[in-house]
């Protein structure tokens, strides 16, 4: 690769100079982070000097067109990088140009019509049924009081049982229990978007049991669920018992605290629950978001239009 110090003019090396002090003096970036952002630029600045055949100042970064950063994102394409790297590459870049603008030595509109490449997000792999349920039904593998193997007991079903995430688990109050026991559980998820999601029995037996016996009353609009010493549990002590559940049965590294979440999803929908209501259960605001979640392959769903009146005809 071509070295952009070298083959770039001052005027453009002082700007880049200026920018990462810049982040590291006043918006404080991390030093991993002043380094990624220095690594992003330069391979943007070296992709231009092939690209032009020369070197490459300012005036040069301004008279950019749409095509010209279309070609960088091709040429990283071509080399093989993901799309959350170009995505990130992309975000240094822009950083770069505002910074130019507002210190008013360089500006360049055509970046607002570059597009951000998507990256996959990917998702936890679901455990198989027997696999959820022997973790649930796994002797505690230390010695630990009682109520805390029923806290734990408890937020595993939470879990698996009723697809909560592990911060809407943790964050449960003792508003959000209904006084009725058949009545469904008040969870406040992202956006702070409550939803209501049905407990099956052993779930709340299994939530009852906990505070019959845990030793701490947690102060009103405070968690349910308590640490050792008697503060909110914290989402690390429940990572780690899953850590060492999966090790001693043998399960994937995926296996996680929203693997579990997901599993739940997942299984509802092998045993032909609706998506629509699935949808209602999880919390999400897109339909199409549980789809993906859920990992739905097309030729599975292609199984409810079996009931559909003209399914018989030839």
């Amino acid at each position: 690769m071509v070295d952009w110090a070298l083959a770039s003019k001052p005027d453009l090396q002082d700007a880049v100079a200026d920018w990462l002090a810049w982040l590291e003096q006043e918006k404080r970036v991390s030093d991993h982070t002043l380094e990624a952002y220095r690594r992003d630029l330069s391979g943007f600045i070296a992709f231009l000097i092939a690209h032009q055949g020369g070197q490459i100042d300012l005036a040069g970064l301004e008279a950019l067109v749409l095509r010209d950063f279309r070609a960088w994102l091709a040429e990283r394409a071509g080399r093989g990088l993901s799309n959350s790297s170009s995505a990130r590459a992309v975000s240094v870049v822009r950083n770069f140009y505002r910074w130019g603008e507002r210190q008013g030595g360089f500006h360049n509109s055509q970046i607002a019509g570059l597009r951000t490449p998507k990256a996959k997000k990917p998702l936890p792999k679901a455990i198989s049924a027997p696999d959820a349920e022997e973790l649930l039904d796994t002797p505690p593998l230390s010695e630990q009081p009682a109520w805390i193997l029923s806290r734990d007991h408890a937020v595993l079903l939470l879990l698996y049982g009723a697809g909560l995430r592990i911060s809407e688990a943790l964050g449960l109050t003792t508003e959000d229990l209904p006084e009725d026991p058949q009545m469904p559980l008040r969870i406040t998820g992202k956006g702070e978007k409550t939803r209501m999601v049905p407990l099956l029995p052993q779930i709340r037996n299994a939530i009852d049991d906990y505070r019959a016996h845990c030793p701490f009353e947690p102060p009103a609009g405070e968690p349910i669920f308590r640490g050792l010493r008697g503060g909110p549990l914290r989402a690390r002590v429940v990572q780690l018992l899953i850590q060492r559940l999966r090790g001693a049965l043998g399960l994937p590294e995926s296996t996680t605290p929203h693997a579990l979440r997901h599993s739940f999803a997942t299984h509802l929908l092998a045993g032909g629950a609706d998506l629509r209501g699935i949808q209602e259960l999880l919390g999400h605001a897109s339909l199409s978001t549980t789809q993906r979640y859920t990992a739905v392959d097309p030729s599975g769903l292609l199984k409810a239009y079996q009931a559909h009146p003209r399914a018989k005809r030839r």
